[in-house]
């Protein structure tokens, strides 16, 4: 039932309640991304989501125009010159993620779920094992399970496991419980940086090729 009807229920009514609440700070946000920088407020990019539907994740925007493909690609090094310095600032306490209450308003997202990943990264959707495909049963998030246990430092394979996992034993308690987690580790910007490895040649996490920063 909670899966059904009422994580939906919650999902809008909240999502509606913190866009009144936060609209001052959507402004503020917006009128210093468009004296600081040139290029878009909002940036829009492709995602999995639900069922393996493409849809556009918006966020406010980071980086310089034209920059996602240029330097590290996907990945972001440490004072990443891409990134604005206003940009850093809504990364760092994760302030470029909240209008993504627009795309839980649509109905692509939910606050709590699996990360939409990239259309192309880690991989395609037909690459993804059945099994890896089962974290694409429910609506992504904006923070999910796999966000509370160890973010941005976690190998790909790990990550979609934990999503897996998550979809397995979804109720309400443990939205709960990552929802608590989820403040206590943007207060403490814990996890937020990669750490070695975080895709892997091989499905089973073997072989890895890729460092740094994800977008």
């Amino acid at each position: 039932m909670y899966r059904r009807f009422f994580k939906r229920f919650f999902d809008i009514f909240f999502a509606v309640l913190f866009i009144l609440i936060l609209s001052p700070l959507f402004i503020l946000i917006s009128l210093i991304l468009l004296l600081t920088s040139k290029g878009p407020v909002i940036f829009k990019q492709d995602r999995i989501g639900k069922g393996g539907k493409v849809f556009k994740i918006f966020k406010f925007r980071t980086m310089k125009v034209n920059s996602e493909h240029t330097g590290s690609g996907v990945y972001l090094e440490k004072n990443d010159s891409r990134v604005t310095k206003f940009g850093k600032f809504l990364r760092a306490t994760s302030l470029d993620e909240i209008p993504q209450l627009f795309n839980i308003l649509k109905g692509d997202m939910s606050f709590i779920g699996p990360r939409p990943p990239l259309t192309y990264h880690p991989w395609v959707y037909e690459e993804y094992t059945e099994e890896q495909k089962k974290m694409f049963n429910v609506r992504p998030g904006i923070t999910g399970w796999a966000q509370v246990n160890g973010r941005k430092t976690v190998e790909w394979n790990k990550r979609i496991s934990l999503n897996v996992w998550y979809v397995e034993h979804l109720k309400f308690t443990l939205d709960v419980k990552i929802l608590f987690l989820t403040v206590i580790r943007v207060f403490s910007n814990s996890d937020n940086l990669n750490k070695g490895a975080t895709v892997s040649k091989e499905k089973d996490g073997a072989k890895s090729d890729k460092n740094g920063k994800e977008n």
